[in-house]
């Protein structure tokens, strides 16, 4: 059995719902959408 640490180490990156583009990942982000699909002028 992997430990909590090991099992969230190997998750794969998020990828952004729209474009498909790897996301920074941050702490408190908890959406589906990069920076640049997420921007308010779009």
């Amino acid at each position: 059995m992997i430990s909590v640490v090991e099992f969230f180490k190997n998750l794969p990156k998020k990828k952004c719902h729209q474009c498909g583009q790897d996301m920074n990942e941050k702490a408190d982000c908890y959406g589906n959408l990069c920076d640049e699909c997420d921007h308010p002028a779009r």
